[in-house]
């Protein structure tokens, strides 16, 4: 092996690139914010409830996730940590921005689970887990809110069972009762880690106190009844729990199980260094080729998140790659499949959420900003001239709600095209328009609500544009594929609407389900296709 091919391997063995999972409000921003610090990325924790103060967790810099205290845009976040170099993905944990979620995980090759002590298994995480199923990624679960009163954890082992189809392995086990817990005992070094009461509600480093379960000060410090029932759990859970088994971890067939409290900063040390040892380093991925190793010293990598105005005094638009194969240096010359030329990457940047560094190498696993004078799109591929290929397609997902737009100020027509143009290109709305029916107004298609008022605070204060937003009565998007057809063609659609999207192709609005079998029945020469024709966009 030559000297290049081994540092190229010792790279992608330190690498770990995740994505946090969560219903809202699972403390997923907030859990992140930890991990930094105990990477030492950060030195003091803008704690949720310090936002009236003015201190919003590092990972949410868009201003309206300031006023709404929630996540809305996806994160990178990179950081080192005893040797390893960290990738978190933290995504908007809201149902109506799953769209991102999905694209974000595309990028990881783990997922962590956040699951609220008192909540168990909610709606979205169950979504969201279904996607890491698909795709065969490994699973981490982190049970947080420990300071609070919850369920019984072996209720919660079970609800994970049933609900989402997988078995559960405590890694460590919360030390207390009906709530009250004092610290974790670490079932792979069954030692008891015990954490001091500090008051500084997780803004610093918690101090810890370690020892065996075996040690005799244990049992006084914990009383007789915590003691034995924590001796009590372990035995069963040693005789009648799943086994400990790596090969099933890494198929997503179990999932390592934590317990703590990320506000606290309770037992989020313990995972991150048990998740660090277990978690996989860069996996392969799917192209028309075949699968793409990372150890190919081919350079090769996707785009998965388009995200304009970062930092608004300079209006710039990153595209947020992540590297698949080969090492990355900065000024490379790759190709770009979607407009088959060769492009150089001359300003390449890491992240901590809005703060910037400019990097000079990088390699499978990470993630990557490039500079976008507007030529890339969701799902591009960048790879060298010497072995052209693509990666497999990001799932498109039809929207559900639609509106028709357009700027109250017809003066501001040009800052409006640009800011709908832009925020479609980074998947934020999905862009339709009526042939013929000039620039006047456009019609926009969401997955949820929440998109129509993020769409409208960015286009005021990122473009100055307010706008005009009537909505408007579909609930399903289709796309029309047939010999011939197009947005202009004439198609019974029995009164509903015939667009085409933003490459050219038609599609059919429907105002219930019931129009859409009407149209598919009086149609039959006629596709009704949840999404684009595979391919059909990227070769306009």
């Amino acid at each position: 092996m030559s000297t290049a091919s081994e540092q190229l391997a010792k790279e992608i063995q330190q690498r770990r690139t995740f994505a946090i999972i969560s219903h809202p409000d699972a403390g997923k921003t907030t859990l992140t914010e930890k991990l930094l610090l105990y990477g030492g990325a950060i030195h003091l924790a803008g704690s949720v409830k310090a936002r009236k103060a003015q201190k919003h967790a590092v990972s949410d810099w868009m201003e309206i996730e300031k006023q709404r205290g929630i996540s809305v845009t996806s994160s990178v976040l990179q950081f080192e940590y005893e040797g390893y170099k960290i990738n978190i993905l933290d995504t908007p944990g809201h149902q109506d921005f799953s769209e991102d979620t999905y694209r974000t995980l595309m990028a990881a090759d783990s997922a962590v689970m956040l699951i609220d002590v008192a909540k168990g298994v909610e709606a979205q995480t169950i979504k969201l887990f279904k996607v890491c199923k698909q795709r065969g990624i490994p699973v981490f679960t982190f049970v947080n809110k420990l300071d609070r009163n919850g369920k019984n954890p072996f209720e919660l082992m079970e609800e994970i069972e049933k609900v989402l189809g997988i078995s559960s392995y405590p890694m460590n086990w919360p030390i207390g009762i009906d709530g009250e817990y004092r610290g974790v005992y670490n079932r792979q070094l069954s030692q008891i880690e015990l954490f001091d009461s500090t008051g500084t509600h997780g803004q610093w480093a918690l101090p810890s106190t370690v020892g065996s379960v075996h040690d005799p000060a244990f049992r006084e410090i914990l009383g007789e009844e915590i003691y034995e029932s924590l001796c009590n759990d372990i035995e069963l859970l040693d005789t009648a729990g799943e086994r400990f088994d790596t090969e099933k971890i890494a198929r997503g067939e179990l999932t390592p199980m934590f317990f703590g409290s990320a506000i606290t900063n309770f037992g989020v040390k313990p995972f991150l260094e048990q998740y660090l040892k277990l978690a996989p380093p860069p996996s392969p991925r799917n192209s028309n080729i075949g699968m793409i190793e990372p150890e190919s010293e081919e350079f090769s990598a996707f785009i998965f998140k388009i995200q304009a105005n970062m930092n608004p005094a300079h209006r710039d638009r990153l595209a947020f790659a992540r590297i698949c194969s080969g090492k990355f240096t900065r000024g490379m010359t790759v190709f770009h499949m979607q407009s088959g030329k060769p492009i150089k990457l001359a300003q390449p940047q890491q992240f901590m959420a809005q703060e910037r560094t400019i990097i000079e190498e990088a390699y499978p696993g990470d993630i990557v900003g490039i500079f976008d004078p507007g030529i890339f799109g969701i799902g591009d591929t960048l790879c060298s001239e010497r072995r052209k290929f693509r990666f497999e397609d990001f799932p498109v997902f039809p929207p559900e709600q639609f509106a028709r737009v357009q700027p109250k100020d017809t003066m501001k027509r040009k800052q409006f095209i640009k800011g709908v143009t832009q925020l479609t290109q980074e998947g934020a709305v999905q862009l339709f328009k009526q042939p013929d029916s000039g620039f006047e107004s456009f019609i926009i298609g969401v997955v949820g609500a929440l998109q129509f008022e993020v769409f409208e605070h960015r286009l005021r204060h990122e473009y100055g544009v307010e706008i005009q937003l009537q909505h408007l009565p579909y609930i399903s998007a289709r796309w029309l594929f047939g010999k011939g057809i197009t947005a202009k063609s004439k198609i019974n659609l029995l009164g509903d609407l015939l667009v085409e999207d933003n490459f050219g192709l038609p599609v059919g609005l429907f105002r219930s389900e019931w129009a859409l079998r009407q149209a598919m029945e009086k149609n039959p020469d006629i596709q009704f296709l949840p999404a684009p024709p595979r391919g059909m966009p990227s070769e306009e």
